[in-house]
């Protein structure tokens, strides 16, 4: 596959796509430097590590993409390639609509302007999204991102360069649930794991989006997985697809947000959030990416 090109917008918050995406500090299928990010990810079931370079640490305009793939890529896998490299550097939303919708609001006004050019950095696929979504379910994040590295290392497969690549519905399928509570899973997050993963590779559960199935039909399918519910599909269709109204009002992380501008004595609970958060609709993405960053400015999620 040949090495492409992709253009940055002005103001481009490169730092914030390197922290995302060297939460964990083993770079077991991350390798993350100023420089440079190489991901570890199967394309057509043949390991890939796609390696984006930016043109200007500091204040890039451009970010070249090279393949190193262990075999031939079909068209419909160097497709998924370039589609992966958009969501790596969070190009699915573009922040402006929002900064302009909430300009005068008293409460993200002040925060859009605190955090200029902030985005929504993804997961290579919709599939690493909802599983990352799932091992992160009422978890610190620490631990998290450990699961996170086991997952792989069970599932995954290894590129030649050493990097290991997030697995596919079908490497998860092939896992049982003795397999990953074996390594502090719990029996639950295990099989919810597993019954995504069996839903996916069967073709019962379809995640593309096409004229036939729309994002909200793939919600609802989502919501009918035991196991998966409203926060878990929301953080999925926000790290997975891009989904600009993603609705993240069962988020601790908000809610503390909130109570901290509110300047409120509690957390406001999930209907009182999902209440404020609907007043931003269609662009609740992009407030629950400022209510984080307003608690860590340089965190990622």
């Amino acid at each position: 596959m040949k090495p492409f090109t992709l253009s940055l917008p002005a103001n481009y918050r490169l730092h914030d796509v390197l922290a995302f995406h060297s939460r964990d500090t083993e770079s077991v299928a991350e390798e993350v430097s100023p420089e440079r990010l190489r991901k570890g990810m199967l394309a057509g079931g043949v390991p890939v590590v796609l390696e984006i370079v930016p043109d200007n640490p500091v204040a890039p305009a451009s970010a070249g993409c090279t393949v190193h793939a262990d075999g031939k890529l079909s068209k419909a896998a160097q497709e998924q390639v370039r589609e992966a490299a958009l969501s790596i550097l969070g190009l699915r939303i573009d922040p402006e609509p929002f900064s302009v919708f909430a300009a005068r609001d008293k409460m993200f006004g002040p925060l859009t302007r605190a955090q200029p050019g902030l985005r929504i950095v993804q997961s290579a696929t919709v599939f690493e999204a909802l599983t990352w979504a799932i091992i992160g379910q009422q978890i610190n994040l620490s631990f998290a991102i450990s699961l996170r590295r086991t997952f792989i290392l069970q599932a995954g497969r290894q590129h030649s360069s050493g990097l290991w690549c997030y697995p596919t519905a079908a490497d998860v399928a092939r896992l049982t649930v003795d397999d990953l509570t074996s390594r502090k899973f719990s029996r639950a997050k295990a099989e919810t794991l597993l019954r995504l993963a069996h839903l996916v590779n069967d073709g019962e559960l379809l995640l593309d989006v096409t004229p036939a199935n729309s994002i909200e039909q793939i919600s609802a399918a989502l919501l009918a997985v035991k196991g998966i519910g409203p926060w878990t599909v929301n953080y999925g269709l926000l790290r997975g697809y891009g989904y600009a109204d993603c609705s993240l009002h069962g988020d601790v992380a908000i809610r503390a947000a909130l109570q901290a501008l509110l300047g409120e004595d509690a957390k406001p609970d999930m209907p009182r959030t999902e209440k404020i958060l609907a007043q931003y609709s269609p662009h609740r993405t992009m407030a629950a990416a400022h209510l984080w960053a307003s608690l860590h400015p340089r965190d990622p999620e």
